[in-house]
């Protein structure tokens, strides 16, 4: 197995045993950030393929700061957002529903693996599903995603609150239905 630098070089020389070989070493975990802005296994394999386009394009412009996997991971959810930024228009809930939803929200996720919550977040409407990422895995602020979205700082917040109600909501039936004798 090469180390970073020589794949780094290899893939900048248009190399395409070492653009292989970057990929194979790094699409199974940019393969499961697509999965979580995906609504499918398709969409998520599609968002994949535009991504390492991208880093291939873009790998000349590396330079050594920070973690080269933290820097194909930031293109890859750079990507997964414009992707839903082209398709969606994120609709604003009022403040009475976020306040509810705030209210009822907990945290009950632990109870499930890892599979089964990437499930359960695919089920989130494309625009639920991106902020909800964007905040909870990716850590950005309200702020930043409204910039990043073109949206408010008010459509962000109640938006990622919508997403808690009803991820809350189908946490709580598929445990219901794995108790359910069979």
């Amino acid at each position: 197995m090469r180390n970073e630098a020589d794949l780094i070089e290899g893939c900048i020389r248009g190399d395409r045993k070492m653009q292989y070989e970057l990929y194979e070493r790094f699409a199974p975990k940019m393969f499961g950030v697509c999965l979580r802005y995906a609504s499918n296994n398709e969409e998520a394999e599609d968002i994949l393929q535009e991504g390492f386009i991208k880093v291939f394009k873009k790998i000349g412009s590396y330079r050594s700061e920070g973690s080269f996997e933290g820097w194909i991971r930031r293109i890859f959810v750079n990507t997964a957002i414009e992707h839903f930024r082209r398709k969606v228009h994120l609709q604003p809930i009022t403040e009475k529903e976020e306040s509810t939803v705030e209210g009822k929200y907990l945290s009950i996720l632990d109870t499930l693996a890892e599979k089964d919550i990437v499930q359960l977040v695919q089920q989130l409407s494309p625009g639920y599903r991106t902020v909800f990422n964007m905040y909870v895995i990716e850590g950005y602020s309200h702020k930043q995603i409204a910039e990043e979205l073109g949206i408010s700082e008010g459509t962000s917040k109640s938006q990622l609150s919508r997403a808690k109600q009803i991820l809350q909501d189908l946490v709580q039936k598929h445990i219901e239905k794995r108790k359910q004798p069979r």
